[in-house]
C-alpha cells in the first residue's frame, strides 16, 4: 500500500480561508483507500474552533532545533472518515485569530510547521512514500527533506510533490533573515535555488526540489509559464516543464446537489429543472426585492471583489450590464470601491440590482439555485470553483477563457448544440458585455437551445470522486 501526506497549512473542517482548504480537506476522502493510505498534517491554530479540538489525541512532543533556536512540537491527531489528520501544536507561533498574519512573522512560522512536519514523522511512525506539499508554506519541507534529513536513509526514499494553488503567494521576505530563521546554509540562497530577485522564496525552494509540480488547472499550468502570469518564476516553471502537471479541482457534489440542497425551498433536478427552477428565482426576487418575473434573465455574481476576479471590467460597462431586461444580483465582500458600485447600483436600480455586501453561504446556493447565468470574468484564475457549482445548479457560466475557467466551461456551439457556458478571450470589457448579451439572446430567443445547454451543464462532472482518480494516476506514476 502506497502512503501519502499531505502537507498543508489549512484544511476542512478545522480551519478555512479559501480553496486550498477544501482541497486538502476534499482529496483525501476520495482517494481509494485500499491501494492508498492517505493522511493529512497542519498547525494545530488556536483558531480551530472547540468542537474540533475536543476530538483530539495527543500523540506526543519533542524539542526540535530550529536553526539557533530549540523549538518545542506537539503532536496530536484526528480521524475522521477513514483518514487522519496530524496537528502541529505551538502556541507561541499557532496562537491568534486567524491563520495568517504579518507575512513577517508567517515567514518564521511556516519554517517551524516545515522542519516539524519531517521531525515528527517518527514519532508518528508514518513513512510516507510521497509528501504531496501544496503553496508555498510548505515549500520549505522539499528543501529540507534534501539537506539535513538526506542523511537518514528513511527520509531518502521520500518523493515530493508540490501543488501550486495561486502563484501570486511565495512566501517571500530578504534572504539574510530567512537564513537566520531556517538554519540553511548559504548554499541554498542562489538563483538557481531559493533565491529570487534578490529575496528568499519559500515557494521557489518547492518548486526546486520538488519531485513533481502540479497546479489545479492544465491551461493554468501553461500560462504560468508566461511571463504575464508566471508571477516572476516563469523561468524556473518553464526549467521544469516536463514535471509540470495540471489537475481540475473538483467539489462536493452532495454538499452541491440541487436535488437535496437543504437551502433551498424547492429542490430540483436535471429532468424537472424547467418548472422548479424558476420557484427558487421568485423566491429570491421576493427575498431581495427585485420585481417578481420569473422571465427575466437573472445573471449572478458570488465572489472576492477584487480586480483579479475581472470586476474592472464590469465597472466599465455596467450601465449596460444592468439594461431593463436584466437583473443583476452580487454577493461577496472585498475592496470598498466594487462594494461602493454595486451599493449605488443597487440604489439606482432597485428593482432590478441587489448587492449583499457579506458572505452568507445560504444565500450563495441560492444564488446559485436561481440565476439564469453565472458571470466570473476573471484576470486569471488557477481553478475556480464558482462556475463548477453555478453548472450543477443549471445556472449558466459566461466566463473569461483563462485557466481553470477555460477547462471547466465548453463555449457553446450553436451550430453544433454543445457547450456548457458561454466564454470569450480577451480581457476586455466590450467582449464581455457582447457574450452576455449572446447569452441573454439565446436565453429569450431560442428557450429550447438554452435547456438543452442547461441539461449539458448540470451533466458536467467535476466531483472529487473523478479528480481524485487522476491525483491516484500521478501518484503511481512518482
Amino acid at each position: 500500500m502506497k502512503k501519502i501526506l499531505l502537507a498543508a497549512s489549512e484544511c476542512v473542517p478545522f480551519i478555512k480561508t479559501g480553496g486550498l482548504a477544501d482541497v486538502v480537506g476534499e482529496l483525501p476522502r476520495y482517494i481509494n483507500k485500499d491501494e492508498y493510505d492517505v493522511r493529512v498534517i497542519i498547525p494545530n491554530y488556536k483558531a480551530v474552533p472547540a468542537v474540533h479540538k475536543n476530538k483530539m489525541e495527543y500523540v506526543g512532543s519533542f524539542y526540535m532545533e530550529l536553526a539557533w533556536r530549540k523549538q518545542y512540537v506537539g503532536v496530536l491527531k484526528i480521524v475522521e472518515n477513514g483518514v487522519t489528520y496530524y496537528f502541529i501544536d505551538n502556541e507561541y507561533y499557532f496562537a491568534g485569530d486567524r491563520p495568517y498574519g504579518e507575512i513577517y512573522q508567517d515567514i518564521e512560522k511556516f519554517a517551524f510547521f516545515d522542519r516539524a512536519v519531517l521531525s515528527c514523522l517518527p514519532m508518528i511512525d508514518f513513512w510516507p512514500d510521497i509528501l504531496h506539499l501544496n503553496d508555498w508554506q510548505t515549500g520549505l519541507i522539499a528543501v529540507y527533506l534534501k539537506d539535513v534529513f538526506a542523511q537518514n536513509e528513511k527520509y531518502r526514499g521520500i518523493k515530493t510533490i508540490m501543488t501550486i494553488h495561486n502563484l501570486k503567494f511565495q512566501g517571500v521576505w530578504n534572504k539574510k533573515t530567512v537564513a537566520d530563521i531556517t538554519g540553511l546554509s548559504d548554499y541554498y540562497f542562489t538563483s538557481d535555488k531559493l533565491e529570487a530577485y534578490g529575496d528568499a522564496n519559500y515557494l521557489k525552494g518547492g518548486i526546486v526540489y520538488s519531485d513533481y509540480i502540479t497546479t489545479v488547472s492544465d491551461t493554468y499550468a501553461n500560462e504560468i509559464k508566461t511571463p504575464f502570469y508566471g508571477e516572476g518564476l516563469d523561468g524556473i516553471l518553464n526549467a521544469r516543464h516536463e514535471s509540470l502537471q495540471g489537475i481540475v479541482n473538483g467539489i462536493d457534489t452532495k454538499v452541491y446537489n440541487p436535488a437535496t440542497d437543504k437551502y433551498l425551498a424547492y429542490n430540483f433536478d436535471k429532468t424537472n429543472f424547467r418548472t422548479i427552477k424558476k420557484k427558487n428565482k421568485k423566491l429570491l426576487q421576493e427575498e431581495l426585492g427585485l420585481k417578481v418575473d420569473d422571465k427575466c434573465f437573472m445573471l449572478g455574481i458570488v465572489s472576492r471583489l477584487t480586480d483579479q476576479k475581472g470586476l474592472d471590467l464590469v465597472e466599465c460597462v455596467i450601465e449596460e450590464i444592468c439594461d431593463t431586461d436584466t437583473q443583476l444580483v452580487i454577493l461577496g465582500t472585498g475592496d470598498p470601491k466594487y462594494e461602493n458600485l454595486f451599493r449605488h447600483y443597487e440604489w439606482k436600480y432597485k428593482d432590478r440590482v441587489s448587492s449583499s455586501i457579506c458572505y452568507s453561504d445560504e444565500r450563495a446556493h441560492k444564488i446559485y439555485a436561481s440565476i439564469d447565468a453565472y458571470l466570473m470574468p476573471s484576470l486569471f484564475e488557477p481553478c475556480g470553483l464558482s462556475q463548477i457549482m453555478s453548472m450543477r445548479y443549471g445556472s449558466i457560466p459566461i466566463v473569461r477563457e483563462t485557466g481553470g475557467l477555460k477547462d471547466t466551461v465548453i463555449p457553446y456551439n450553436e451550430y453544433e448544440q454543445t457547450g456548457t457556458g458561454f466564454g470569450f478571450c480577451n480581457y476586455n470589457a466590450h467582449e464581455m458585455l457582447a457574450t452576455i448579451r449572446y447569452a441573454k439572446s439565446v436565453f429569450y430567443n431560442n428557450k429550447r437551445s438554452w435547456n438543452k445547454l442547461v441539461e449539458r451543464a448540470m451533466d458536467a462532472d467535476f466531483s472529487w470522486a473523478t479528480q481524485a482518480k487522476k491525483y491516484e494516476e500521478l501518484y503511481s506514476r512518482i
